[in-house]
């Protein structure tokens, strides 16, 4: 039957992305057709490419940006998401204490008041993103799960984080599933937003602050040109004095960055607008971001229209690195996510999905962003954010601006800063092992939480891959 109704439901589903299906989306911006110059080219124009050049900016007003993107701005991950702002910059706490136990503290107060630095650029901007610091909960859809968040519950009130556990009641007396088992509530670790939206909003201001933008205007090479550097497009080449590259999960252009990230495809549906009828049948009245404590976990939250955003479980990775330039291209996984919709909220079976679409995100093997320099200390790169950098993006922003001054920050002495992931391997060992990993964390979900000789073996080096 769920499998019946979760076909019905996905009939007139739009291959399109909700956010993206908006009046306010902006026109593009003309591609570079000319030769031109620039104290610093920004290369990529989603979060982290807007925020480093509204920054850079901000610092040095008398310097010149140029910012490059390949398509439009935020038109990949950045506006593709479900809306997640986490304050973690570590993937989660559980990731942040396992790597740097010794600096967690200082991290969390950084992520903490990066979140509420940008909810205050959203309102000092005028940025119309429904942005909702409304927190999260995570719910323990498995036996396994509710010790699991219990025990993190436990750790992260040791470390001050104002977080309670929920037995299954009362996780169901504020959103009702009968998959729910108990959650984790965190009612101010993330905020909720509008992702294209808040990207069209910094690209607005990025234009207001003087930066000079051009979208369709895909880089192919940086390159040393004597006493700067060289940035080339089809159509111009660009002298820059220095160089952020912020391209997520698209090919990096740097040789040695290959195989320290890979492309990860993930996938999401929305439904039609709830009536009041069926939003009273969830409950859900904190709208609440939730996130279940799976492997392979999905996420999903209400939107301003009152749809349901439903994604996550799948992180399809493409041998060689393929990013598809289709990316709804994901149907077999959409079936199962309007099969798992259906399982979680019974009640709402009828409810049809509107859109679904899907996009590529980067993962690292530490599941969080990382850092550097390259031609001399001219140019700086942030990668590897992992599924949780429509926040962070702005702390890399920040670093990255560190870097190029060489300037010593409470942000880069930081050992997550200053230190890098391993790298994958190549192909086809590379696109072998994630398939493993993948099969393992599986299994681990459906065996109550144990994990096997392989997952034991990642553990062991510190190695993972996840969305």
């Amino acid at each position: 039957m769920t499998a019946g109704a979760a076909r019905r439901a996905l009939e007139d589903a739009e291959p399109a992305c909700l956010w993206e299906d908006d009046p306010a989306r902006p026109e593009p911006l003309d591609p570079l057709h000319a030769d031109a110059h620039a104290d610093l080219v920004v290369v990529g124009g989603g979060y982290t490419g807007l925020w480093t050049a509204l920054l850079a900016r901000r610092r040095r007003p008398d310097r010149s940006v140029l910012l490059l993107e390949a398509d439009r701005c935020g038109a990949q991950a950045s506006g593709r998401n479900g809306g997640f702002a986490a304050a973690s910059l570590t993937h989660g706490f559980g990731n942040g204490l396992e790597r740097w136990p010794e600096e967690l503290a200082v991290l969390d107060r950084l992520g903490a008041d990066n979140l509420a630095a940008i909810g205050r650029t959203v309102e000092e901007l005028g940025i119309d993103c429904d942005w909702r610091p409304s927190g999260e909960l995570s719910v323990a859809t498995a036996p396994h799960h509710v010790p699991e968040l219990q025990d993190l519950a436990a750790e992260m009130t040791a470390h001050g984080h104002p977080v309670e556990w929920l037995g299954a009641d009362q996780v169901r007396g504020q959103v009702d599933s009968p998959t729910y088992l108990g959650a984790l509530s965190d009612p101010h670790g993330t905020a909720l937003v509008e992702p294209a939206r808040l990207a069209w909003g910094l690209r607005r201001a990025c234009l207001d602050d003087g930066v000079t933008v051009h979208e369709r205007s895909p880089v192919r090479s940086v390159q040393r040109a004597g006493a700067a550097l060289e940035v080339r497009t089809d159509r111009a080449r660009v002298r820059a004095g220095q160089v952020v590259l912020a391209t997520n999960a698209f090919p990096p252009l740097l040789r040695r960055l290959r195989l320290m990230s890979v492309p990860v495809h993930d996938y999401v549906l929305a439904t039609e607008p709830l009536t009041q009828e069926q939003l009273g049948a969830l409950g859900w009245s904190g709208r609440q971001g939730i996130s279940d404590a799976a492997h392979q976990f999905h996420y999903y939250r209400l939107t301003r229209d009152d749809r349901i955003v439903w994604g996550g479980y799948d992180a399809v990775y493409r041998y060689g690195n393929r990013i598809d330039a289709d990316h709804t291209a994901g149907m077999p996984t959409h079936r199962l996510l309007s099969e798992h919709f259906l399982q979680t909220f019974p009640q709402l079976e009828g409810v049809r999905f509107t859109h679904r679409w899907g996009g590529v995100i980067d993962t690292c093997t530490r599941f969080n962003a990382f850092y550097g320099t390259a031609h001399g200390g001219r140019t700086a790169y942030v990668l590897g954010h992992t599924g949780l950098g429509v926040a962070a993006s702005r702390f890399g922003a920040q670093v990255v601006l560190d870097l190029l001054e060489g300037a010593d920050t409470e942000r880069t002495r930081l050992r997550m800063v200053r230190e890098r992931p391993l790298p994958f391997p190549p192909e086809p060992v590379r696109y072998g092992g994630i398939q493993l990993t993948r099969r393992a964390l599986d299994r681990s979900d459906r065996s109550g939480g144990r994990r096997g000789p392989w997952l034991r073996t990642l553990d062991r080096l510190g190695l993972g891959f996840d969305s």
